[in-house]
């Protein structure tokens, strides 16, 4: 795996390219979370977000607090958050997320596919930024225990016959990628 996995190439496009393809129909617009030279993702035509610290890696929750800052500066009132490896997340992801966030009433929703939890695969309340925020100086890094503290409401995916929410991790998951993408043409 390169070392920006966001570029790691698969039929052709980068990582991001083809999360970045299935997500943006589904939001209103769509922003990158990452450190660094930010022109690396100058294709993706979306405004590239450091985290609030970017020279302390604090994991994925310190990329969802700022996305949830900068969302609310833009005046959205959701964030969807999906990572940049997961080539196959579900094109209909912010839709069922929101129904169930609108049915238990509930300020965030996160995706489940067979038993488990997918805290990156979420929509989120912006006004949940705060709360980030404060979960970020407790030094955790995982979104998962603000989730549970905000009462996020659970929402299935079963029923697909290939994990949507397959991250790519290595060359054998890249080379099983590349499979499923030329099964599906």
């Amino acid at each position: 795996m390169r070392a920006d996995k966001a570029l790691t190439p698969l039929a052709g496009q980068p990582l991001i390219a083809h999360a970045a393809a299935r997500l943006r129909p589904q939001v209103d617009f769509l922003i990158v979370n990452a450190n660094g030279d930010a022109a690396r993702f100058a294709g993706l035509d979306a405004p590239v977000v450091a985290d609030l610290d970017p020279l302390a890696f604090a994991g994925p929750l310190a990329g969802v607090a700022a996305a949830m800052a900068f969302a609310q500066a833009q005046g959205a009132t959701l964030l969807a958050t999906a990572p940049c490896d997961a080539p196959f997340l579900p094109t209909d992801l912010v839709a069922r997320l929101r129904r169930g966030m609108d049915k238990a009433g509930a300020p965030a929703a996160v995706a489940r596919y067979a038993g488990e939890l997918e805290p990156m695969f979420c929509l989120w309340s912006a006004a949940l930024s705060e709360q980030a925020g404060a979960a970020l100086a407790q030094r955790e890094a995982s979104p998962r225990k603000l989730l549970v503290r905000c009462g996020a409401t659970i929402v299935d995916f079963d029923g697909a016959s290939d994990n949507p929410f397959d991250n790519i991790n290595d060359a054998e998951a890249l080379a099983a990628a590349e499979g499923r993408l030329a099964r599906a043409r």
